[in-house]
């Protein structure tokens, strides 16, 4: 049975930890999905950019997404990433994501080729077609170089499963565009880390995190103190934050969130070829970066 998706609240985009052999380290993953847990996050995102999505084989996908359903038992959803060349290939992952037990899915829109309007808007509806999961489009401009645009959401507002929107232009005006546009039909998650505040503020309803992988419990309070208010409160904790929160805007954020990761006990640094790990003066500026953060870490109330 499917665990309602209503996309509010925090979803880490997960990182996927390797052993020293380039395997899946499960029990690593599962140490930091009980992190995250403990945390309060409301939901989980498989097999995204940070998780290292196209070098992962398809049944190690699905051993990601079998190993945290166990580990949630239902408490909160878990979604897998679609990020396919072709729309039959990612007809073909939303088939299997449903049938091993995914709560919902995030959708990127064609990798490698620069579809325009049309294509992408009849990639989208041809994969959600497919499937009667909850669907998540990851809008996101910036590193995909697709623009889906609020002409192109009035399109995809035809499909009821189509429920929400990863918000990731880098361009905080969206946000009111698509409220303007849309009101509440589709739910808003803010997708990059150094704006996650401001987008809160402007009535995004969640935060999909990068550095909650590492922090759960920091970005967790940035979220519950926005959401509650409390800006003077939330604002403290952000500026502490900001200088972790831009390692998830660098070419090589999988690198630098798992270093972070490892620096608090929950991931490790290994990454899977093309990847290598991080050495010389960058690493050193990566891990001065964590180390002065974690001098420096806020005390977090947890109740």
């Amino acid at each position: 049975m499917n665990v309602s998706v209503l996309w509010e609240g925090v979803y880490p985009a997960l990182l996927t930890p390797f052993t020293a052999d380039d395997e899946l380290d499960i029990p690593l993953f599962e140490k930091n999905l009980h992190a995250q847990l403990e945390a309060g996050i409301h939901g989980f995102i498989i097999g995204g950019s940070l998780g290292e999505a196209s070098t992962l084989l398809n049944e190690e996908k699905i051993s990601l997404l079998q190993s945290a359903l166990a580990v949630c038992q239902d408490k909160v959803p878990v979604l897998v990433n679609i990020a396919e060349q072709g729309t039959k290939q990612a007809i073909a992952r939303a088939h299997e994501a449903q049938a091993n037990g995914a709560d919902g899915l995030m959708l990127l829109p064609p990798m490698r080729y620069p579809a325009d309007a049309r294509e992408t808007v009849t990639f989208f509806k041809s994969v959600a077609q497919e499937t009667t999961l909850p669907i998540m489009i990851y809008n996101n401009p910036y590193d995909y170089k697709i623009m889906t645009t609020v002409a192109m959401f009035e399109e995809l507002a035809e499909l009821p499963n189509i429920q929400a929107v990863k918000e990731s232009t880098r361009d905080l005006t969206n946000i009111t565009r698509m409220r303007n546009a849309f009101g509440n039909r589709f739910k808003l998650m803010g997708g990059v880390d150094t704006l996650a505040l401001e987008a809160l503020l402007l009535g995004c309803d969640g935060w999909v995190g990068g550095l909650v992988d590492a922090f759960p419990q920091e970005t967790m309070a940035v979220y519950d103190l926005t959401k509650a208010g409390q800006l003077a409160e939330a604002l403290e904790i952000y500026r502490w934050f900001m200088p972790l929160l831009e390692l998830d805007i660098h070419p090589k954020l999988v690198q630098y969130i798992k270093l972070a990761a490892q620096a608090t006990g929950i991931g490790s640094e290994y990454v899977r070829a093309p990847r290598l790990p991080l050495i010389g003066a960058e690493r050193a500026q990566v891990e001065q970066i964590i180390q002065e953060a974690l001098a420096k870490r806020p005390l977090i109330n947890a109740a």
